[in-house]
């Protein structure tokens, strides 16, 4: 049954089509590839497929859950997959093969998903857009000259493209929110430890990091969520336990809240009038609904957030590749990793452990701040993007840019250079786009980007929801009135599966 129309269902609806034994498994997986298939060669949002796998599975006895049959998507950095390749977007990597599965694989297989390939990422997800050296670029859906954001970004492009109706993403500074607003799609950021990071390591990025995923519906992100969430023992963190499934909060009344708009970004950045006519009209939706809704300033200095930010990123980067070093018994360099990240990785070696322990200080006193925040307010309204999504190269360094970075890592110029001022500075682009979506990182609370304006270029602009710590239940109450107000599906970009 070929013939099924996989962008008529969310994930939910064809796990249903599967129960009523509507359609098979395998019916659903060979949709599912017949669809990548067809859009993907446009798209280029996935990298490693695992087409003969995913059969032998469908075909299989599969566990009960609530996505049983359902194709998967897996974002090809942080979650390992056994027996299949794991790049992390990066050459460095490009012939590792794991020999065992991230917890979270672990529960989407438990939840009866079946995983069908691997989308693009940019190396090691470090940049808001995916045009890794390794996979290319990742472009949008919505158009081809565009970038479908990052570090989520194949996984974005795939489910605005409907080729299936979720897939898995990571959120570090706002790599599941980007690609959602770059793509037109749904992207939820679960409070820090709400899904499980291991087994190998308790934490991404110092914290900042945490895994979901992308989806077309609010009650997919929801269910999805109730399946993967919980603490995984070992892990440094845990999320408030909710007070019911996630999925009972989808068309549950929110009541009148409180929503703070916040047009002024947390990170440095002039943003632009289409992200700020989003939000806008996002505000006067949500105070038809009933809501009130207040302009507000977040209690937040954004030049020494994008300080601490750098740090932080940094020196992730330089452990990273020490690991990899370690692991590998090969020493990267620049045959085999991009520039960018070996300039990152440079300057997160040269930052002294009081400078890198005040930015950790600094981001857990802001912390407190927004706990204060939240006091008067139920939810913060912003755009989610500083801009509407570049064109495909535009953030890349200039070529003046390239040459300087080339030049300081071949001549390993750290000792007499002053690295970190010189990162900022280079940094300031990438900031200039995603002056938003790093706030909820650092401070863990739960973030959504919805898909809820379009400008004059017919280019999805995302706004973002972001709410106390562990309360994404009211996201997911607020987010499904948005979607039922203004149903986001029933809008199809031009490079769609299925026509």
């Amino acid at each position: 049954m070929s013939a099924i129309d996989l962008g008529a269902y969310d994930a939910l609806g064809l796990a249903e089509l599967v129960r009523k034994k509507e359609v098979s498994p395998l019916d659903l997986i060979d949709a599912a590839i017949a669809r990548i298939e067809e859009v993907n060669p446009r798209l280029n949002a996935i990298v490693t497929r695992m087409y003969e796998r995913a059969r032998e599975e469908a075909q299989g006895r599969l566990p009960e859950g609530p996505f049983t049959g359902v194709p998967f998507l897996v974002k090809d950095l942080a979650q390992p997959v056994a027996g299949v390749r794991f790049t992390r977007g990066s050459r460095f990597f490009a012939e590792e093969i794991p020999r065992y599965e991230g917890t979270l694989i672990q529960r989407y297989r438990r939840a009866g998903l079946v995983l069908v390939a691997k989308t693009n990422t940019p190396e090691l997800g470090l940049t808001p857009f995916t045009e890794p050296v390794l996979h290319g670029p990742t472009r949008s859906p919505w158009s081809t000259d565009h970038t479908s954001g990052g570090s989520s970004g194949g996984a974005g492009a795939a489910v605005g493209a409907r080729m299936v109706p979720m897939a898995h993403g990571g959120d570090g500074g706002g790599s599941i929110r980007i690609p959602a607003a770059c793509c037109g799609v749904f992207g939820l950021k679960p409070t820090r430890g709400r899904t499980p990071p291991g087994p190998d390591r308790g934490e991404g990025w110092m914290g900042l990091a945490v895994e979901h995923a992308l989806t077309l519906s609010v009650r997919d992100s929801a269910a999805l969520l109730d399946a993967t969430c919980g603490y995984e023992p070992g892990a440094p963190y845990d999320a408030p336990t909710p007070s019911r499934p996630f999925l009972q909060e989808v068309g549950a009344p929110p009541g009148r809240l409180r929503i703070a708009l916040c047009k002024a970004p947390p990170l440095p950045g002039n943003p632009h009038p289409d992200v700020l006519a989003a939000a806008e009209d996002v505000a006067r939706l949500c105070e038809s609904l009933g809501h009130q809704v207040e302009e507000a300033t977040l209690p937040v200095s954004p030049s020494a957030l994008a300080a601490d930010f750098v740090v932080l990123v940094s020196v992730a980067t330089a452990l990273d590749l020490d690991e990899a070093e370690r692991s590998t018994g090969r020493k990267p360099s620049s045959d085999t990793l991009e520039t960018t990240t070996l300039l990152l990785a440079m300057l997160g070696r040269t930052i002294r452990a009081t400078r890198f322990q005040q930015a950790r200080l600094n981001i857990q006193a802001l912390g407190f701040r927004m706990a204060q925040f939240f006091e008067t307010y139920d939810l913060l309204l912003s755009p989610t993007l500083g801009l509407p999504p570049p064109r495909i190269g535009q953030l890349q360094p200039s070529e003046m840019e390239r040459r300087l970075q080339e030049l300081i890592v071949a001549a390993r110029l750290s000792p007499i250079l002053k690295l970190e001022p010189l990162v900022q500075a280079m940094a300031a682009k990438t900031f200039s786009f995603l002056p938003y979506t790093p706030l909820a990182n650092v401070t863990g609370l739960p973030s959504a980007s919805l898909p809820l304006f379009w400008n004059a270029q017919g280019l999805p602009i995302g706004v973002m929801l972001t709410g106390p710590f562990g309360e994404e239940a009211t996201l997911l109450r607020v987010s499904a009135q948005l979607e039922e107000a203004r149903p986001w599906h029933l809008r199809r970009p031009p490079v769609c599966a299925g026509g």
